[in-house]
């Protein structure tokens, strides 16, 4: 412990002084808020990274430095305040809070419980494969984990994993990851997906068909990466369910509770029609649930008590989303985002490792601007250079743009993407826990799947 504690001050200490470097001496020929905001980034993500601050903590600094400065106008570094992002996690917290504190979480895990809780495997891949099928149906990976996140540590409870332990942060890690990562490979489930899409056939004319991308990318990126999330879990979280544990469903009896699990059953109902049909009306999922949240609070009308929302909702996750997004537009606004793409570029023209070489190139290029900029950014400061980077590789352009699928999906650190954040959030469990499950999976990516991906793609005839 003393010894990781270190290791983390140490980081910090370097990125300090890293910091202090770019600020006396500026980076040339950029402007000297170029450097000013470099010194910015790189203390916000070293701190976010290693934990030495609580992350809300951190988001403030990052909003007071950026002020202090002059990076940013008020009105771009505040806009994440406005964002669906933050949206969707304030609802989330309250619709969360709805489904656990009315029972209708207990009540639904009972049912699946017969199903899921023979044993600790049996139960992890269940929640795991639960989660990526919804990704089919429920475009909000938030959504997804306001949904699951309640029923999941139901079962927990029942199965007899106290918090803190490793069963119950099994159950915790597996959806927050499985309710995210798989659905990359589903063309409107996440966000970065969307953005992607719009980009390529505004800048490009290039339209991605909803089977295209499923067929190109589900098998590695959503199938096989599902398996091995639950793989992770089982040796990470090692845990078991004692027969005596494994509940029957008669032992749930209806109590006066069961009015309130109605009524939240009522406005779940319909939220979850208004998520699946997001594309025949076009409200975005964060205002769904905005409306479903301010149902739920109603006085006497609804089932959770309005006066309950400070402590419902956690706001400093709430900062720490915000300023994720905040860092995300100064990587962009600054230029940070274009010399990161051009510096890459030219690794590219030099890079003379053919097809393979030039698609794990792309590929690790989306992943660490996804670090630097945040996931949902890597469209935003990748696409534009596309045709750029299709002209230094051997890669078409869709296939340049595909590659940002391969590297975006591969996430590092739980900053990078918020609805990672609200799951363990709404779980209850250190987010600190979740990169035991995340960055092995990175690194298993790298290392095992992109090189599967080529070979797939290869298969299908995007690449030589």
């Amino acid at each position: 412990m003393l010894r990781s504690l270190s290791f983390s001050h140490a980081m910090v200490a370097t990125a300090l002084l890293a910091a202090l470097l770019l600020t006396l001496f500026p980076i040339a020929p950029h402007p000297t808020a170029f450097s000013y905001a470099a010194s910015v980034v790189v203390i916000t993500l070293v701190l976010w990274s290693t934990g030495v601050l609580p992350p809300f903590l951190t988001g403030l600094l990052f909003f007071a430095l950026v002020s202090v400065f002059g990076l940013l106008p008020p009105e771009q570094l505040f806009a994440g305040f406005g964002s669906t992002a933050v949206w969707m996690v304030i609802s989330g917290f309250v619709i969360g809070s709805a489904i656990t504190s009315s029972k209708l979480g207990d009540r639904l895990a009972a049912v699946l419980s017969p199903l899921l809780t023979a044993s600790y495997p049996k139960l992890i891949g269940g929640l795991v494969f639960t989660a990526m099928a919804l990704g089919f149906v429920m475009p909000s990976s938030g959504g997804r984990a306001v949904v699951l996140i309640p029923i999941g540590l139901a079962l927990a409870e029942r199965v007899g994993f106290e918090p803190g332990s490793a069963g119950r942060l099994g159950v915790a890690t597996a959806l927050a990851a499985a309710c995210n990562m798989p659905s990359f490979a589903v063309l409107p489930s996440n966000l970065p997906n969307m953005i992607l899409a719009g980009s390529s056939e505004s800048l490009y004319g290039i339209h991605i068909g909803y089977a295209e991308y499923l067929l190109l990318h589900f098998p590695i990126l959503g199938m096989l990466k599902s398996i091995l999330i639950v793989v992770l879990v089982l040796v990470v979280f090692p845990a078991r369910i004692a027969p005596q544990c494994q509940l029957p469903i008669e032992t749930i009896k209806t109590t006066s509770a069961a009015t309130q699990q109605k009524k939240v059953a009522v406005v779940m109902g319909i939220t979850l029609l208004l998520w699946v049909t997001d594309t025949l009306h076009g409200a975005n999922p964060a205002w769904v649930g905005l409306v479903a949240a301010v149902v739920l609070m109603m006085p006497k009308a609804g089932a959770v008590d309005p006066k309950s929302f400070n402590t419902v909702v956690d706001f400093g996750t709430v900062i720490f989303v915000a300023a994720a997004l905040g860092l995300g537009t100064l990587v962009n606004v600054s230029g940070i985002g274009s010399a990161v793409g051009q510096g890459f570029t030219q690794l590219m023209e030099t890079d003379n490792g053919g097809s393979f070489g030039d698609f794990i190139s792309l590929s690790l290029m989306a992943t660490l601007t996804g670090v630097v900029a945040t996931t949902p950014s890597v469209p935003t400061v990748l696409s534009p250079m596309a045709a750029e980077l299709a002209g230094a590789s051997g890669l078409s352009l869709p296939a340049v743009l595909m590659t940002q699928v391969v590297g975006f999906s591969t996430v590092i650190f739980p900053y990078q993407v918020a609805p990672l954040i609200m799951a363990m959030q709404l779980s209850k469990e250190p987010l600190s826990q979740l990169l035991k499950i995340i960055i092995p999976l990175a690194l298993i990516t790298i290392f095992l799947l992109m090189p599967l991906d080529y070979l797939w793609w290869r298969l299908l005839g995007w690449v030589n």
